[in-house]
């Protein structure tokens, strides 16, 4: 007498196997796709960070190579309606402490001056490392008696928009590398990249790395 059970249990087995085989191939096949895919992406958008691959850069808006001062721009002076206000002679740096004093560019720049390599990174995806020369925001506060513990309040020549004002913790305000930047990879600073002056800070992204400042006091 044949044996039926044992020949429905060969093909249950041989069934399972081919599952799993279907299983294993659509498994490879979905993980190559995804390998492609992200391949693909970073190649056409790797140039918004790396200079030799900004030929790349198909889809990302931002890209190093063309940029002011090797720096990409997300916010032009244009855009953000500063052009009179930062190129106007009059304009002074406003500190608020204890104390209160302005200083003008001549004044902010025969001050003891700090080097630093920081990068900008941006909401949009994209990180830049630049060289910046400037006054630690530390020295100028003390000028003015702010207290070390203070919490700082950055405006910007701005006349609106969400990220015209910043703020920052003590962490960052007495950090060695918080600076008023004054000058970009060797050059006088931009208009674009926050000429008269700016904040550059480590760990903050870009939107909170105030440009075209006007005024720096203790928040409230």
């Amino acid at each position: 007498m044949a044996d039926h059970g044992n020949d429905h249990g060969d093909v249950d087995q041989d069934s399972t196997d081919e599952a799993a085989r279907r299983t294993a191939t659509s498994r490879r096949a979905f993980l190559g796709t995804v390998g492609v895919a992200t391949v693909g992406l970073t190649a056409v958008t790797a140039g918004q960070s790396v200079g030799l691959l900004h030929v790349t850069n198909l889809f990302g808006p931002r890209s190093q190579g063309g940029s002011p001062q090797q720096l990409p721009v997300n916010r032009t002076a244009a855009g953000a309606a500063v052009e009179a206000a930062a190129t106007d002679p009059a304009w002074r740096l406003h500190l608020a402490g204890a104390a209160s004093l302005a200083m003008d560019r001549t004044e902010l720049s025969s001050l003891p001056q700090t080097a630093v390599t920081l990068p900008v990174a941006c909401v949009e995806g994209w990180s830049v490392s630049a060289h910046w020369v400037g006054v630690r925001v530390r020295d100028l506060m003390a000028a003015v008696d702010a207290s070390t513990g203070a919490r700082l309040r950055f405006t910007s020549l701005e006349p609106n928009g969400v990220y015209r004002i910043s703020e920052m913790g003590p962490e960052f305000a007495q950090h060695p590398t918080t600076l008023v930047a004054l000058q970009l990879n060797g050059q006088t600073l931009s208009l674009d990249h926050g000429y008269p002056a700016r904040l550059i800070a480590p760990g903050r992204p870009g939107v909170l790395q105030t440009k075209w400042l006007s005024r720096i006091e203790v928040a409230g």
